[in-house]
C-alpha cells in the first residue's frame, strides 16, 4: 500500500498519509524540494538521524514539527513505537542527515516492517551523493552500483573489491576520508587502472572532482594526504573482455585462501572475477605451494577510524 501525498490540510499544504520517506540536501540547502518542505511542514512528527543537525535546516526553510530521533543505536527500540503511531493513523516523515534515507543510512527495517503491516508509505525523491557523484565523474551512466561503504581492514577490502571487479558498470562507493588514501591503493591493485572520479564536498562552495587512472588518484592521495569533506569515489567498468590484472587473481586468492578451503577460494574468485575455474585452480595450486613469505601481502589490516 501506498501513502496518498494528495489531502490538503486547509492551508494549502500536502499532507500525507503513513510514513514518508523524504531525502534532503547533501550539502547545499537550497537543493530541498518544493513538495518535501509541504509535506515536513504537514506531518504529526518528523524521525531524523540526529536531532541535533537537522532542525538547521528545518528552521531555514519554516519548517516547526516534533522531532523524534531514529538511528542506528535506538531503531530496536523506537521502531514498535513508529509503528504504533502509523496505526494510530499519524502522518510521520523519515529524513536522514544528508540525502536519501535508507542509501548508508537508517531504515530500512522500518520500511521493511510498516510493508509488513500494510500501512502506507511514500517516498519523495530528491539529492543523492551516489547519483550526483556519477554524472559528474564523466564514467558510463548506463549501468551502475552502488556499493556503499567498504570495510576499514585492507584484507576484507581487497576480498569485496574482488567480488565487484567483474560488474559490467561503473561502481560507486562512499569512504571517509581518513581511509581515502588506502581505499584508491586498493582499488588500483584489485581493479586495476581504470578510470575512476574522487568527488569532495559535493554541492558546497568547495566542490572537487578529481578524474584519473586508479593508480594515479591513489599516488596523489598517497602523497597529499587524505582530504577534508564527504568523500564519494566512482570507478568506471572493466573493458569488454579485459582480463583481471595478474595482482588481482593473487590478491584475491590470497584473501580467500586465508578463510577457506582450496576449493571454496577457487570458486569463489572465479565467480567473483569472471574467469574460467581451471585458470584460478592452477594460480591457487602455485599460491598455494609457495612458503608463507613469499606469497602475495595484504597490507596492512590495522583498523582504522570512520570519520565520515
Amino acid at each position: 500500500m501506498s501513502a496518498e501525498p494528495s489531502e490538503s490540510d486547509g492551508a494549502g499544504q500536502s499532507r500525507i498519509q503513513g510514513l514518508a520517506i523524504v531525502a534532503t540536501p547533501i550539502g547545499n540547502a537550497g537543493d530541498i524540494t518544493l513538495r518535501a518542505i509541504e509535506v515536513l511542514k504537514s506531518v504529526d512528527a518528523i524521525l531524523c538521524e540526529d536531532t541535533r543537525v537537522s532542525p538547521k535546516l528545518l528552521a531555514r526553510h519554516g519548517i516547526r514539527r516534533p522531532l523524534l530521533a531514529y538511528h542506528e543505536h535506538n531503531a530496536e527500540r523506537m521502531r514498535p513505537l513508529v509503528l504504533e503511531r502509523l496505526r494510530r493513523g499519524e502522518s510521520l516523515a523519515l529524513i536522514s542527515d544528508a540525502g536519501q534515507p535508507l542509501v548508508s543510512d537508517p531504515g530500512f527495517k522500518l520500511v521493511r516492517a510498516v510493508l509488513a503491516e500494510g500501512l502506507p508509505l511514500t517516498a519523495l525523491p530528491g539529492p543523492s551523493a551516489a547519483l550526483t557523484a556519477l554524472v559528474l565523474s564523466g564514467l558510463p551512466t548506463d549501468r551502475f552500483f552502488f556499493a556503499g561503504f567498504l570495510p576499514p581492514k585492507t584484507a576484507q577490502r581487497r576480498r569485496e573489491l574482488g567480488e565487484l571487479a567483474a560488474i559490467p558498470g561503473s561502481l560507486i562507493f562512499f569512504e571517509g576520508a581518513s581511509r581515502l588514501p588506502a581505499a584508491l591503493a586498493d582499488m588500483a591493485a584489485v581493479l586495476g587502472p581504470r578510470p575512476a572520479a574522487v568527488t569532495r564536498e559535493l554541492t558546497k562552495l568547495f566542490e572537487e572532482v578529481r578524474r584519473a587512472p586508479l593508480d594515479e588518484l591513489a599516488a596523489h592521495y598517497a602523497a597529499a594526504g587524505p582530504p577534508l569533506g564527504e568523500i564519494t569515489i566512482v570507478v568506471g567498468p572493466p573493458e569488454a573482455g579485459a582480463a583481471p590484472p595478474s595482482q588481482a587473481i593473487d590478491e584475491a586468492l590470497a584473501a580467500a585462501l586465508a578463510g577457506q578451503s582450496l576449493r571454496d577460494a577457487v570458486d569463489s574468485v572465479a565467480a567473483a572475477l569472471g574467469l574460467p575455474r581451471r585458470q584460478v585452480y592452477a594460480r591457487a595450486l602455485q599460491l598455494s605451494s609457495r612458503p608463507p613469505q613469499d606469497r602475495p601481502s595484504l597490507g596492512e589490516t590495522k583498523e582504522e577510524t570512520d570519520e565520515s
